[in-house]
């Protein structure tokens, strides 16, 4: 045989070697396809904006159909403890990209005090983002929806300048030119007029921006892990626009047409959930991403909706801006495929400020010194899991009560400090879960123990004017 025959022989057998395996159960060789060594896991958070605890048919909801993320659940490692980061939006979502809890967070309402008079309030440019960290990483990036942690005159303050190669986010306010912007428009990576959503050619604004992430999962770099952060509208009280829907039709003479919308759009975000979900199949990126869904705060009571009539809060006290159980804990899912336990549910208590340092284990890099959360990726994992000695949570706005509240949660102990009253209210969970019966004095030196977490957390802001120490008037 030739010089070149052989040479080609040889090579043959060596990468028909390197495409088989054996069996471990059955001992028999068996032909696979080569797979590529070292690449690091995918990430995917799921973001629903103000859905409440119990919204989703895996958390108790009788009404609203949400298949999907039911079966989500069913496969995955669902979360009976998990806490936003506050009870509204900005700061919650600054408390899941910065790792820092209320206490220490940048942003602590949606609105601050900014040069004597009342604004937006961007994260600082030296608190490292989920974004930045995983850039660094090696990660492409990649986040669709609503940023909500910067201002419409700076667009270093936006997604894109924040840790996001690939950004479509709406934008509000006015631009440095003064001119007024529409919600509706979406900005990708900083380019203004680049797309208009019109309410016409969807069946919903989250249809509109999950084709965008379809599209991104496609053209993506498949030589480098990604980490993509969809953060969905609903089901938040302003977007109601359906015009090609019929859901529910059958429950318009029992349900108003305000709630009917309500439950209509869950369901529709379970479909384009779904959707995503499908094309990470259909690119072979299930068995390497890890997909995690949770909501921002718990529902709201906008806009004519009454967020009791689905038991949105699945009948925790409260709802959005307050910081009993029903305005901060949220449903949270984990799913990997092959490597959570299907069907599991854990009652860890853990909360948005524990993301980053989970991205960060699942990253293989160093979690940033600036988290006051731990990483839960142990738990998730089915592995022996550190926990907090407590949890802390603050807001700075009114809403629910007309006062800023802090709130702190040590085992099953739940205290909650409503600055106007100078008092601290004491709950046990472990058999007071809907908060109805204030202990606080049966039991002061548990009041003294909570008061004293929540006067050592939260650190004096220039935005905040109350806060620091234990908040009163």
């Amino acid at each position: 045989m030739k010089p070149l025959k052989i040479t080609l022989v040889i090579a043959g057998i060596l990468a028909l070697n390197s495409c088989i395996q054996k069996d471990k159960k059955t001992g028999k060789i068996a032909q696979t396809k080569e797979k590529k060594i070292g690449k690091k896991p995918n990430i995917v958070f799921l973001l629903a904006d103000d859905m409440g605890y119990g919204e989703l048919g895996s958390y108790g909801q009788q009404a609203i159909k949400t298949p999907f993320l039911d079966d989500l659940a069913s496969k995955g490692l669902r979360f009976t403890d998990f806490y936003a980061g506050t009870s509204v939006c900005s700061p919650s979502r600054a408390i899941l990209m910065t790792g820092k809890h209320a206490g220490h967070s940048t942003i602590r309402a949606n609105g601050g005090l900014v040069n004597g008079k009342r604004g937006r309030v961007p994260l600082k440019k030296s608190e490292i983002t989920l974004g930045e960290m995983l850039q660094k990483a090696g990660y492409q990036t990649a986040m669709i929806g609503k940023w909500h942690l910067g201002v419409p005159e700076d667009m270093s303050t936006w997604a894109n300048g924040r840790g996001f190669d690939y950004a479509v986010q709406e934008q509000w306010g006015v631009t440095k030119k003064g001119d007024l912007l529409d919600e509706r428009e979406h900005w990708v990576n900083n380019e203004q007029d680049s797309v208009f959503y019109n309410y016409n050619n969807y069946k919903c604004l989250d249809e509109f921006r999950t084709n965008f992430a379809l599209d991104y999962l496609d053209e993506k770099d498949n030589e480098k892990p990604f980490f993509l952060y969809m953060s969905y509208r609903i089901p938040h009280a302003h977007e109601f626009f359906l015009s090609k829907n019929d859901l529910y039709k059958d429950k318009t003479e029992e349900w108003l047409e305000i709630e009917r919308r309500h439950a209509a759009r869950i369901t529709m975000l379970d479909a384009q959930i779904k959707r995503l979900y499908d094309k990470l199949e259909k690119n072979g990126e299930l068995e390497n991403t890890l997909i995690i869904f949770s909501s921002d705060n718990g529902p709201h009571k906008e806009n004519y909706h009454d967020n009791e009539f689905f038991n949105s809060s699945g009948g925790l006290k409260g709802y959005k801006r307050a910081l009993y159980e029903g305005g901060i804990r949220v449903p949270m899912i984990a799913y990997w495929k092959g490597k959570v336990k299907e069907g599991e549910t854990t009652n860890l208590q853990a909360a948005f400020y524990d993301i980053m340092p989970t991205f960060a284990d699942v990253a293989g890099v160093k979690i940033p010194e600036q988290t006051d959360g731990i990483s839960i990726l142990p738990e998730i994992l089915g592995k022996p899991q550190e926990k907090h000695n407590h949890l802390y949570w603050e807001i700075h706005e009114g809403g629910y009560h007309n006062s800023e509240t802090q709130a702190a949660r040590m085992g099953n102990w739940k205290a909650i400090r409503i600055g106007d009253s100078n008092k601290t209210e004491l709950y046990n969970l472990d058999n007071d879960l809907f908060e109805t019966n204030n202990i606080a004095e049966q039991n002061p030196e548990i009041v003294k123990k909570m008061n004293e977490i929540m006067k050592g957390e939260s650190l004096k802001s220039e935005h905040y004017p109350n806060s620091g120490g234990l908040f009163k008037r």
